[in-house]
């Protein structure tokens, strides 16, 4: 350290002009680079890095449509819904809607074909329906079929009391996002598997940059969209009240609430600074000084993520926070050390002052540092990109802080005259010798105490749990809450679950439909009695009467349209594809006319009965609102029937849905091939017993016991999965890496002491800080979140640089008197000022957040102080007690190398 130091003296303390010259440099590049700073609010930073799942949610995506979609609920406040004139007014809002950029539909209750208003004959469908824009609908017995008759309809477009409608705004598929995402992963891939040429190594590097940069722009344009959006509505609301709802909001308006808190907070943040240290310090060059390292810090980060293209996400948002934590304590230490210097000695010059503050307060900052980094460590090796790329944020943010205030405080104090050094009474410094009184006195009460309020922390730790609902993220009494509460409670859920289930491998189907066509008794798929298909013998023998189409809802049939034949030798005979349109025969719609159903294995009337018994299992469960798949629309055309369909009447029914229709029913639910259907749950975000992966295990754990499924036959996917995914991995992540940390922390400590008693005493109060806040969350009921689970690395971090600090001063004061309980009178009276100022500020700084609109801001900044306060306690309290308890033995060699430092300068 005595080189190190000499080479500092040489090279900064005896050149501040050059320095601040070169920290402005520094600063305006910064600046410049800061323009590329970007938040990111895309689905990649909230999953986790390589998740198969994300790959499969993408897939079933394409097939069926995906969950990135707005909901927009409406209910008029003036008469009923279901009159003309509101109707009228709902379409010039749909309207108004379909105009906005890049929408590819706006799908309402005056889209959906009337089923039960009269009730309709199937035969009726292939000529056209009739919808509530049709002027000779009947409106009482529309609002009957949308609150009462129709499943496909009650409590998804409709509510219950028939008030409130909604809208569901789903937008175009932008290829060109993912022909950049497939190619750049597909060359990660690569990558991992070390297969990657230089050729291949350049592109992945372009190709990542044009991905980036093509994300930030979709996402641009997406916030812009909802806000126009939001504008078209605001236009409405004299009549209605109008809710906006959907993932992509909760996403795009997370990242709004963000960029709020740090523009409106950010400002109040400084201002609470400012104000507190003028009120510690009373004086002006003590407010400016610590306020620009922490500029220059900030910037300089900032700078430095902008020009690498490091995204900020939920996750790493409090970055700014945090160093701004981090740099005001160092400051604040070289500050009370200078004060207590220039008392000591007031005729003494500056240049000597500073010198003296660097040579006592270099050592334990580097090593401070250096163990906070550590701490950070752990977020490195998390499976989330976000958490990876925060915790290296974090590690170069930690050394730019150290750096900064190294060279910008003596370098702005250079030219300036130490002044009078301050008179009178000093009430901080009786207040900590206030608590090295209680220590003394009171320190097996102390000890005793912290060892049954550890105990309890370590109890309510294994009560934690992780954040499950995205409404608790926002206030009660903001537009966002209540739009979600309004989706929540009257149309069917806020936050879409995917549930994949696919048919046995073909071999297995096959010998299970032989076998039971043979024996009828039932199959190996968990699907028993399903019955031989009917085409397989006469056409008279499968049919029955119900295929005479009398009084069965099909109407008059003249011919069965299966029974052509053309000699092509197959069960079906020659004819066209039922779901063909009849003005064409040819491929072109191909596309739109969605899957074959002739030989789909889940299109039989007791699978698609067995379906129904699964959506039914799924609508019990108190967390779930509307369940929609395939059976639905089977229910429906067993409403209209008036019982059940066999399958001849099914692929009869298939002949008659117009193209749209099956676009509608059919595509969103079942395969191309019809061996995969898709169940469409929508989960009540505001259930107040919500868990998330306790629902997910749940519902794929009862699939399969209760309904014979295979394991492999099932896959949950969608936005509430892929959510879940990493904040399991991310809670996993942190709790198992505690070890870790600790371990990490004590080499380092021990590197810095050279005395393991010491080292051990060390490591208590950043164990007791870190148990008491999670310990303290657990008992409360309050979650890990997004921003909060990284808590634990924030309180090691505070714990961490107080003990440091104090635990340095009591090497240096010790070998005075060799007096353990004198050593920490006086180390109360001097570092126990500096860790009381910091604490006081950063407390004080911090409250303000807890007025922001977003919760996990408001628990942020609550945790935070609380961490400064345990931190504070612990290290003022606990951490005395143990040294003059335990006496361990302190190196004198630790200060005589200080002391020779300084008589060598």
């Amino acid at each position: 350290m005595s080189r190190l130091f000499r080479a500092y003296c040489a090279l900064v303390l005896r050149h501040p002009v050059f320095w601040l010259l070169v920290v402005a440099l520094v600063c305006g590049t910064a600046a410049w680079q800061a323009r590329h700073f970007k938040l990111d609010a895309s689905a990649e930073s909230l999953t986790l890095e390589n998740d198969q799942a994300l790959e499969y949610y993408r897939g079933i995506a394409k097939q069926y449509g995906g969950s990135d979609f707005l909901v927009v609920t409406y209910t008029p406040k003036d008469g009923p819904l279901f009159q003309r004139d509101t109707l009228d007014h709902v379409a010039r809002l749909q309207n108004e809607l379909k105009d906005v950029d890049q929408v590819a539909s706006v799908y309402s209750l005056l889209d959906v074909p009337l089923l039960f208003s009269p009730k309709v004959e199937f035969t009726e469908l292939s000529d056209g329906y009739r919808t509530l824009l049709d002027e000779n609908v009947d409106l009482n017995l529309a609002k009957r079929e949308f609150t009462e008759e129709n499943p496909l309809y009650e409590d998804l477009l409709v509510s219950d009391d028939g008030r409130t409608t909604a809208m569901l705004i789903t937008f175009q598929r932008d290829e060109r996002f993912f022909e950049l995402l497939n190619r750049r992963n597909a060359l990660r891939e690569k990558e991992r598997q070390g297969e990657l040429n230089d050729a291949e190594a350049a592109e992945l590097e372009q190709v990542a940059t044009t991905f980036s940069d093509y994300n930030s722009q979709v996402q641009a344009r997406t916030s812009q969209r909802i806000e126009t959006i939001r504008g078209i509505m605001d236009g409405y609301r004299d009549q209605a009240q109008l809710f906006l709802g959907g993932v992509p909001m909760i996403a795009s308006d997370m990242i709004g609430f963000i960029q709020s808190d740090l523009e409106i907070f950010g400002l109040g943040v400084l201002l609470f600074l400012i104000l507190t240290l003028f009120l510690v310090f009373r004086r002006p060059r003590w407010v400016v000084v610590p306020l620009v390292c922490c500029a220059v810090t900030a910037l300089v980060v900032t700078g430095w993520l902008g020009f690498m293209d490091w995204k900020v996400t939920v996750i790493s948002s409090n970055y700014l926070s945090l160093l701004l934590i981090i740099t005001m304590s160092i400051t604040i230490h070289l500050t009370v050390r200078y004060r207590e210097l220039h008392e000591e000695n007031p005729d003494a010059t500056q240049a000597w002052l500073l010198r003296e503050t660097a040579a006592h307060m270099m050592r334990p900052s580097v090593y401070m540092i250096l163990t906070t980094m550590v701490g950070f460590s752990s977020l490195v090796i998390s499976d989330i990109r976000p958490v990876i790329d925060f915790g290296w944020m974090m590690t170069l943010g930690l050394g730019v802080a150290l750096v900064t205030c190294f060279l910008v405080f003596p370098a702005l104090l250079a030219r300036l005259s130490p002044g009078q050094p301050r008179q009178g009474r000093d009430l901080t410094r009786q207040l900590t010798l206030g608590f090295a009184g209680f220590t003394e006195r009171h320190r097996a009460a102390l000890l005793l105490l912290t060892v049954v309020g550890l105990a309890a922390a370590l109890w309510g730790m294994t009560r934690l749990t992780v954040e499950n609902r995205f409404i608790d993220y926002f206030q009660e009494d903001t537009e966002i809450y209540q739009g979600m509460l309004q989706i929540d409670r009257k149309l069917g859920g806020t936050t879409p679950l995917d549930i994949v289930i696919d048919a046995p491998p073909r071999d297995a189907d096959t010998g299970a439909n032989t076998s039971s066509a043979r024996s009828g008794t039932g199959e190996s798929d968990g699907f028993a009695r399903v019955e031989a298909d009917p085409f397989d013998g006469p056409a008279g023998q499968n049919g029955g009467d119900r295929g005479t189409g009398q009084g069965d809802g099909f109407g008059a049939v003249e011919q069965d349209p299966f029974a052509q034949t053309s000699g092509s030798g197959d069960d079906f005979g020659g004819g066209e594809d039922p779901f063909a349109s009849s003005a064409s025969g040819s491929d072109a719609n191909a596309e739109d006319r969605g899957p074959d159903l002739q030989g789909a294995y889940w299109y039989t009337p007791q699978r698609l009965d067995r379906i129904s018994e699964i959506e039914n299992y799924l609508k019990s469960l108190p967390e779930t609102g509307k369940v929609l798949s395939i059976a639905t629309t089977y229910e429906v055309a067993k409403k209209i029937n008036e019982g059940p369909l066999s399958y001849v009447q099914l692929m009869l029914l298939a002949s008659f849905i117009p193209d749209d229709l099956r676009g509608q029913l059919v595509r969103p639910y079942l395969s191309d091939d019809g061996r995969q259907i898709r169940i469409s749950v929508r989960v009540v975000d505001s259930y107040p017993g919500l868990n998330r992966n306790d629902l997910l295990e749940k519902i794929n754990d009862d699939l399969v016991a209760k309904f014979d499924l295979q394991p492999e036959q099932v896959h949950l996917t969608g936005a509430m999965v892929l959510y879940n995914n990493m904040l399991q991995s991310l809670f996993d992540s942190q709790i198992k890496t505690l070890g870790y940390v600790f371990v990490a922390i004590m080499v380092m400590l021990l590197l810095l002491f050279r005395s393991l008693p010491v080292a051990l005493i060390s490591m208590v109060p950043s164990l007791v800080s870190a148990a008491t806040v999670l310990g303290l969350m657990g008992w409360i009921g309050l979650p890990l979140d997004l921003m909060t689970i990284t808590i634990t690395a924030i309180t090691i971090g505070i714990a961490v640089d107080d003990t440091i600090h104090y635990v340095h001063r009591f090497h240096e004061e010790w070998p005075r008197d060799r007096d353990y309980a004198a050593t920490m009178r006086r180390c109360h009276a001097s570092i126990g000022k500096a860790m009381y100022y910091t604490s006081l500020v950063i407390i004080a700084g911090f409250s303000i957040l807890a007025f922001s609109n977003f919760n996990p801001t408001v628990y942020f900044g609550l945790l935070t102080g609380l961490a400064m306060l345990v931190a504070l306690l612990s290290n003022l309290t606990l951490l005395p007690a143990l040294l003059i308890t335990v006496k361990p033995k302190l190196r004198v060699a630790a200060t005589t190398e200080i002391a020779a430092e300084t008589e060598d300068r």
